[in-house]
């Protein structure tokens, strides 16, 4: 389980320190949402020891956690859009999507702790890449599970309006199901025409 051991390392609770993780680098369509979380120093233990990586938990739990979350923490959120992921790639993108959520923070924090190998461009503050760290920083792990409930809420307004690619199922990820969807009704302004899928998958161009 993740835990404030590294935040510590760098001065939290007393120095703010932001945990940071993105979803949906991997979709065929949507924006990529990043969020940027500051724990506070008297988190309840029992949101405390609930936290995780946001793929080991149900949506059930993804989403009454990030209200939890939002509750107690300082948090932020940013994303990219499908345009924006088109035109600089999606590894860009995802930084844009970070250092926006970072500056959407209410105060700005002195360290960013990222998800990753890398530390984007523009975050206003120190930054330390952490990888695997949603499974390691209870911070990271906080904003994991706060951009997959953004994002996922995102694509299920667009699957509203855009019936056919069980978006509010597959969040845009490529399934079979969004596969054979594209082929029967062809691709719409939120899918990432950069994006290409493998003949494995199927001979779709975007």
């Amino acid at each position: 389980m993740p835990d404030r051991v590294i935040e510590a390392a760098f001065g939290a609770p007393a120095v703010p320190v932001a945990g940071v993780d993105e979803a949906g680098r991997g979709p065929l369509a949507g924006p990529v949402v990043a969020a940027a979380v500051v724990l506070p120093g008297d988190l309840p233990t029992s949101l405390a020891a609930a936290i995780d990586d946001s793929k080991a938990l149900s949506a059930k739990r993804r989403a009454e956690l990030a209200q939890g979350i939002a509750a107690v923490c300082m948090a932020g959120v940013g994303q990219a859009s499908v345009a924006e992921i088109d035109r600089v790639n999606i590894l860009q993108a995802t930084f844009l999507a970070m250092a926006r959520a970072v500056a959407d923070l209410p105060a700005p924090p002195a360290v960013a702790l990222i998800d990753g190998n890398a530390v984007p461009p523009g975050l206003g503050c120190r930054g330390r890449s952490i990888v695997g760290g949603d499974r390691k920083c209870l911070s990271i792990a906080a904003a994991s599970i706060l951009a997959k409930v953004t994002r996922d809420r995102i694509m299920a307004d667009l699957a509203a309006a855009h019936p056919g690619y069980g978006w509010e199922r597959n969040a845009g990820y490529p399934t079979a199901a969004h596969r054979a969807a594209i082929v029967r009704l062809g691709v719409t302004p939120h899918h990432r025409r950069s994006f290409r899928l493998t003949s494995e998958q199927a001979s779709i161009t975007l």
